[in-house]
């Protein structure tokens, strides 16, 4: 050491005696002013500008019910405890004494305060633009006067000039010149809230918003209408009737038709097929109903045709047709109607029924309609895939023996039992629904083989053909005896018409009664209609690359379709995507194709049913049982290894209740086992999101290096649960399960905790279940003297709310709660720490009395020294934090130190080797400050200009980063600034005093002295090494707690 420092060193230790006990008297006296005026300060800190204000908005919660701890709350234990260890080395007042006014029996630990702030930041409020108006009398029109009264270039240069902006700029009409601007050059000046026109446009955009304005002049309201229609009228007017463009018209006609061809081709095939069987056939009362069902099916093709092609859906080539879903409906509701009335009356029956149909039909389309018209059609998406595809199969099913009662002629319907199979496996009945049976397999054959959409149209129209050509080659066959055998149907009645079904409604004789009674019938009809629109609709617009698909706009075209089909007498109908995409594909991508399609149908529809005495029945029988294996196909087999096993077992489940007992029972069956399975499966989903303990997941609290170095050894009895999602009944049982785990015996005497945090704040909810749950871990952790510890529940939340309900957050209540997950480790460690420094005096206690100041002591029984394994292992803690902290200090001197000296000694200790005999000639450039709370040190990105090592009090950082606001709390004894000093960069966080602060500054101009003086560069040299690891090692903490 040179001569000059020896000097320099002897003047620091001379006037160390007389400086100490006067730094030491201000830090005490600067804590115990900062808890006198706690009161004052809580007032004036709502509304502080620097402040969050969710941390100091009032809550008007009952005496009764548990204040939640906010980071205001905490933030005077950190402090306390911060300053602690900062005059530890040389305070010579008693702790007991220091603290003994902050102290609260009943709770005890500190008593918490509200930390001051400064005063709000005034906003300075943007000027507002006077509206400007136009002189009366002005000729021309209003949107003439709009552009003529927009200022040209030159005069708003002069107004610049003259120290008038655009904001204020009062717009004045003016005769129109070439150098007159037609629109404003500035779209981003602000806009004048005005709701008339006499408001001068500053762009484009207004202009637009200006004319659309509801309340605008009538005369440009008139002339923007008079514009449309004139549009309008200029289009119909160019359309010219000549020769080229009559060609041009049937060319394009022309080519529609063999898409229309195509799609006549399958209306009357599954006119045949779902019309055939609208009633149930094997009834003697609805034997002869077949050639209505056929007509009713054409009536409700041709409504949705003309309602779809005409405007109503996007799908310009879309066919609509019958539901076959519903027909399994409509039997049920056939025979139910049947039971009630008797069969002994079969006009009332048929009456009852027929209007039943229509009926079902208009509360279809109401419902239909009302989804879209209040944009509900997303909700359907919530309904599980797996009950439709359920249902699905159970049409199927349906299907499947709805062929075999229409191809074996049996009568009424098929029943499960040893007499019906025996009669099926006759030789006759066996040939009669085998060959159609066959037909289909050949079919679905084909179909793997070839792919082309006319195979399944021609196939179908070949049987026939076969069929009259082997009756024509065989003598002995003749149509009567074929039909009598049950290979044709039978002949309608001579002179029947296709509007014949409009005779069978007779209100007079309709049982009202049995009516209402099918009304369960008709809902569950219509919900499962209602399912097939929003997965029907986006994969047909997939399919066919359209891009403007709305569902509620095809839900609203539905409802119109289906209403008026009901009240036309007819049935349900739907957009069909397996039709629409075939006629698409085959060129009938058009509105005229739709609408050829509809009046082909009505020309097929005319004809009237005597070609159905024509028909071989197993031409229908084939097409029945084609759809009835497609569907179950779709819903036994393709779902194989697609979806869970329960989720299977529930479609299986689903069918068999369909095709055994109902289908109303059916689907109220599918959806009780979706619930189920929902529950077990979420169940089985853990709501814990992460885990983590205390020693990695740490509060952003800047701390001396001593309580960091215990809070890393002692931070594993604080355990950190983060949970997410809904919390119910079923899977809140996993966190009860963890909760069990911690207060078993075995598992408590290897890792003892003290403190479980439960994080919900990415958690949206719980039920009653999972808050009385909350109860049960309460008491349970209760056993073992473990905190419950809950964060992250907004103040009038729900989740707030079903706590407070069961009780967990009354007065009397041990359970903590804070706003965010950092106030509750910061309030965890608070408690530690407490728990350190009692330790501290009992392992010392001559010296702790006489040197350290302390906080409030906390109960014997609550820290279980040495008695139990968290005791124990907090000892150990402590033992070895204050064994690391005297070696890195170095023997104790005898001597006393002039601040800043054993300040820096204290901050540096960690982070360097060096002691007092490099330190102290950096002591003269550090400047001392006292700072009142609520003062700016700095904001962000402004120049460095110095760095701040804390004596006493508390300092806000907050850091305004791309994901939000970062809040970090700095206390004394910490240093903060150094790495932008040092490095040369400016700011990246703002900084507010909590409290009154006693800070010593080392500034540029200090800086730039020290480096000159001999030596000045080796000490940069540490500091900026220091400023490295500090950097680094707060740059862990930030990460280990952004990583929870």
């Amino acid at each position: 050491m040179s001569q000059r420092d020896r000097d320099s060193f002897g003047r620091v230790l001379s006037a160390g005696s007389s400086k100490t006990q006067k730094t030491n008297e201000t830090q005490s006296r600067d804590i115990q002013a900062s808890s006198a005026r706690r009161d004052s300060l809580t007032q004036s800190l709502i509304g502080r500008s620097y402040y969050s204000a969710s941390h100091m908005a009032p809550q008007s919660l009952s005496a009764a019910q548990h204040m939640p701890h906010t980071a205001a709350d905490v933030r005077l234990d950190t402090q306390k405890l911060a300053a602690r260890a900062s005059v530890s080395a040389h305070s010579p007042v008693s702790p007991r004494q220091k603290h003994a006014e902050d102290f609260d029996p009943r709770r005890g630990s500190i008593t918490r305060t509200v930390s001051p702030g400064n005063d709000a930041i005034e906003e300075v409020s943007e000027p507002v633009s006077p509206e400007s108006t136009f002189r009366d009398g002005a000729n021309g029109s209003g949107l003439a006067q709009l552009l003529r009264s927009s200022p040209t270039d030159a005069s708003k240069s002069a107004l610049v000039e003259q120290g008038v902006t655009e904001h204020s700029i009062v717009q004045t009409p003016r005769q129109m010149s070439e150098n007159t601007a037609l629109l404003s050059d500035d779209d981003h000046s602000p806009r004048p809230k005005a709701g008339r026109y006499n408001t001068a446009p500053h762009s484009p955009r207004d202009l637009e918003e200006a004319i659309e304005d509801p309340q605008a002049d009538k005369n440009l309201q008139q002339v923007k209408r008079w514009a449309k229609a004139k549009m309008k009228w200029s289009r119909i007017k160019d359309i010219e009737m000549t020769p080229k463009s009559v060609v041009k018209g049937s060319t394009t006609i022309i080519g529609f038709l063999p898409a229309v061809v195509l799609g006549l081709l399958l209306n009357i095939l599954d006119a045949l097929s779902y019309g055939m069987i609208l009633f149930p056939l094997g009834t003697p009362i609805f034997a002869n109903l077949g050639a209505d069902g056929i007509s009713m099916f054409y009536v409700s093709c041709i409504i949705s045709q003309l309602v779809f092609s005409l405007g109503g859906s996007v799908f310009k080539g879309g066919i609509g047709s019958e539901m076959i879903e519903v027909v399994p409906f409509f039997h049920q509701m056939a025979l139910s109607i049947m039971a009630d009335i008797g069969e002994d009356k079969p006009d009332a029956v048929i009456a009852t029924t027929i209007l039943a149909y229509a009926i079902s039909s208009i509360v279809t389309g109401l419902v239909f309609f009302s989804l879209g018209y209040f944009k509900l059609g997303s909700l359907i998406g919530y309904f599980p895939r797996h009950i439709l595809v359920g249902c699905i199969g159970g049409v199927g099913w349906f299907l499947f023996v709805t062929g075999l009662e229409v191809s074996a002629r049996l009568d009424g319907n098929l029943e499960y039992s040893l007499k019906t199979l025996q009669h099926l496996f006759e030789g006759h009945t066996a040939l009669l629904w085998s060959i159609p049976l066959g037909l289909a397999i050949i079919l679905e054959i084909l179909q793997r083989l070839l792919s082309h959409p006319l195979v399944v149209p021609l196939y179908f129209c070949a049987i026939p053909l076969v069929f009259y050509i082997v009756v024509a080659a065989v003598p002995s066959l003749h149509l009567e005896t074929l039909r009598e055998a049950g290979w044709v149907f039978e002949a309608p009645e001579a002179g029947k018409a296709w509007y014949d079904f409009y005779t069978l409604y007779k209100f007079g004789v309709v049982d009202w009664g049995a009516l209402a009674r099918t009304f369960p019938a008709m809902l569950a009809l219509t919900f499962f209609g209602v399912l097939h629109v929003p997965i029907n609709i986006p994969a047909l617009g997939v399919s066919t690359c359209e891009d403007n698909v709305d569902v509620n706009r095809e839900l609203k075209a539905h409802g119109v379709s289906n209403a008026l089909s009901g009240m036309f007498g007819s049935i349900q109908n739907y957009l069909v995507y397996t039709n629409s995409i075939l006629f698409i594909r085959c060129g009938g991508d058009s509105r005229v194709a739709g609408v050829m399609l509809s009046i082909g149908t009505a020309a097929i529809m005319f004809i009237g049913p005597t070609l159905v005495g024509k028909i071989p029945i197993m031409v229908v029988g084939a097409l029945i049982f084609l759809l009835g294996m497609d569907l179950l196909k779709e819903a036994l087999i393709d779902t194989i290894g697609k979806v869970h096993l329960f989720e299977y077992l529930t479609i299986v489940v689903i069918v068999v209740t369909m095709g055994v007992f109902d289908f109303v029972l059916g689907i109220v069956v599918g959806i009780i086992l979706a619930c189920i399975f929902f529950v077990v499966q979420t169940s089985k989903k853990s709501p814990i999101r992460a885990h983590y303990s205390g020693a990695s997941a740490m509060s952003t609290v800047r701390r001396p290096p001593v309580q960091q170095r215990y809070l890393r050894d002692a931070g594993h009895q604080v355990q950190v649960y983060k949970l997410s999602g809904y919390m119910f009944f079923g899977s809140v049982s996993s966190v009860e399960k963890i909760v069990r785990e911690y207060v078993e015996e075995r598992r408590f005497k290897s890792h003892p905790i003290r403190f479980l945090v439960l994080d919900l704040t990415l958690a949206n909810g719980m039920d009653f279940s999972a808050a009385e749950a909350f109860t049960r871990m309460r008491r349970l952790l209760s056993t073992r003297d473990i905190h419950l510890v809950i964060c992250g529940c907004r103040a009038g939340g729900e989740i707030m709310s079903s706590l407070q309900g069961i009780g967990l957050l009354n007065e009397d209540s041990d359970v903590e709660i804070y706003d965010d997950l950092n106030s509750a480790l910061e309030g965890c460690e608070n408690k530690l720490l407490e728990a350190f420094y009692t330790l501290e005096e009992h392992m010392s206690p001559q010296t702790a009395s006489s040197n350290e100041l302390a906080v409030p002591q906390v109960n014997q029984s609550s820290l279980e020294m040495a008695h139990s394994p968290r005791g124990a292992l907090l000892s150990k803690a402590a033992t070895n934090t204050l064994s690391k902290h005297k070696q890195n200090a170095g023997p104790p001197s005898k001597m006393s130190f002039a601040a800043p000296l054993p300040l820096l000694l204290q901050v540096f200790q960690d982070s360097t080797d060096k002691r007092e005999d490099f330190w102290h000639r950096v002591c003269p450039f550090f400047v001392r400050e006292e700072v009142a709370g609520g003062k700016i040190l700095w904001k962000e990105h402004t120049e460095a200009t110095c760095f701040y090592v804390v004596e006493s009090g508390m300092i806000r950082a907050t850091y305004r980063l791309e994901a939000g606001l970062h809040v970090e709390s700095i206390t004394s004894g910490t240093v903060c600034g150094e790495l932008p000093f040092l490095a040369g960069m400016p700011r990246t966080a703002q900084l507010v005093t909590v409290s009154d602060c006693v800070l010593w500054k080392l500034d540029k101009q200090g800086w730039d002295k020290m480096q000159q003086m001999p030596g000045g560069l080796e000490l940069a040299l540490e500091l900026q090494k220091i400023g490295l690891r500090l950097t680094s090692e707060r740059l862990g903490a930030f990460l280990s707690y952004g990583l929870t």
